[in-house]
C-alpha cells in the first residue's frame, strides 16, 4: 500500500467500557483516550478480545469505533477489529471502519464453523479486506480462542497474492517457532505484532517491532522500558521489567484472566470500564477488596507513572 507506515511499539489492546446496566459507556472513552495519549502507547486495538467483541451488537461496535477515532483525534493509531462468525457482519464493519477513518483492520478467524484449511481462510477474508481496500489488513491469529491452527506463515504468503492490503498479522500464541517464519516471510515483508504481553521480550528477540495486548492499557511504563531495553541490548532491564509485568499477569490470572480481572484493574487506577458483559460474572466488593491487597503485595502503584481520576 502507498505511504503505508509500519506499526512499531505498544499498541493497547482497549476494554469496552459498561454501565452498572450493562450498556454501553461512549462517554467514558473520552477519559480513556485521554490516559492513552498521555503514555507512550503508539494505538489502540478496538472491539477485540479484550474488548469483548462478540457480547457486543454491530450497531454497539460501529458506535464505539466512532467514539475512539473522535477522541482519538489522529494523536495515535485506532486499528477495528472486525471479525465476527458472521462474515456479512465482518464486510459492514470493515466498510464502516473505511467510511470513519480508521488506520487499519483486523479479524479473526470464525471460531464456530471453522476454515478446515488456508485457501479456506483466505477465501473467507477476501470479501472482508476488499471492503476496506485503502485500509492496512492484520490476520488477527488466536488459536487458543478460535480453535482455527491453520500455518500463519503459509497464509501470509498466499493471501497476499488475493488480499493487496494485507500487511501482517497479530499473532497472539506463544508458538515463537511459527512467529519466526511468519516474520521471514518474502525476506520480512510482512508485519507481526506479538500478542502475549507476559513474553513481549521473546517476541521483540524474534524481529518483532510492535505489540498487541491488554495490560499496556495499566501499566504502559513498564512495557515502554521493554521496547527500549531490547532496542539497546539491555537485556537484564529488559528481563527485570518482564517478570514484573509477569506478576502483574499472575494477578489477573487469579481474577478471571485478562478480560475480567485486567477491566478490574482499570477501575481500580481510575477508568470506569464497569463489569464485563454476561457470561463473564461481574466483580464482587470482596473481590475487589482482595484485587486491592494482591496488587498492593507486588507494589503496583509503582508500576506505573500516574493514576486517573
Amino acid at each position: 500500500m502507498k505511504n503505508h507506515e509500519k506499526l512499531t511499539g505498544m499498541i493497547a489492546a482497549t476494554f469496552t467500557p459498561f454501565k452498572e446496566n450493562g450498556d454501553v459507556n461512549l462517554a467514558e472513552i473520552e477519559k480513556y483516550a485521554k490516559w492513552i495519549a498521555s503514555t507512550p502507547i503508539k494505538g489502540v486495538f478496538v472491539c477485540g478480545t479484550t474488548g469483548e467483541f462478540s457480547s457486543l451488537t454491530v450497531s454497539e461496535r460501529k458506535s464505539i469505533l466512532e467514539k475512539w477515532i473522535i477522541e482519538a483525534n489522529r494523536e495515535f493509531k485506532v486499528i477495528a477489529h472486525v471479525g465476527s462468525n458472521c462474515q456479512k457482519a465482518s464486510i459492514e464493519l470493515a466498510k464502516h471502519a473505511l467510511d470513519v477513518e480508521a488506520d487499519a483492520i483486523s479479524s479473526l478467524a470464525p471460531s464456530f464453523f471453522k476454515p478446515g484449511s488456508v485457501t479456506d481462510l483466505i477465501d473467507y477474508f477476501v470479501p472482508i479486506a476488499q471492503a476496506a481496500p485503502s485500509l492496512p489488513f492484520y490476520y488477527y491469529n488466536m488459536p487458543a480462542m478460535t480453535g482455527v491452527n491453520l500455518p500463519v506463515n503459509e497464509f501470509l504468503k498466499e493471501a497476499k497474492k488475493r488480499i493487496p492490503n494485507l500487511m501482517g498479522t497479530k499473532f497472539t500464541h506463544n508458538n515463537l517457532m511459527e512467529m519466526g517464519q511468519c516474520l521471514n516471510v518474502d525476506d520480512h515483508s510482512f508485519e507481526v505484532l506479538h500478542g502475549y504481553d507476559e513474553i513481549l521480550i521473546s517476541g521483540l528477540a524474534m524481529g518483532a517491532i510492535a505489540g498487541v495486548g491488554s495490560t499496556y492499557n495499566y501499566i504502559p511504563e513498564i512495557y515502554d522500558g521493554i521496547f527500549r531495553s531490547m532496542q539497546e541490548n539491555d537485556l537484564k532491564t529488559a528481563r527485570d521489567l518482564q517478570m514484573k509485568s509477569i506478576q502483574v499477569v499472575e494477578v489477573i490470572i487469579k481474577y478471571g484472566g485478562g478480560v475480567r480481572g485486567g477491566k478490574a484493574i482499570m477501575n481500580h487506577i481510575g477508568i470506569n470500564c464497569g463489569d464485563c458483559r454476561s457470561p463473564i460474572s461481574p466483580f464482587s466488593s470482596k473481590e475487589g477488596e482482595l484485587l486491592r491487597k494482591d496488587l498492593d503485595e507486588i507494589n503496583f502503584s509503582e508500576l506505573y507513572n500516574k493514576i486517573v481520576y
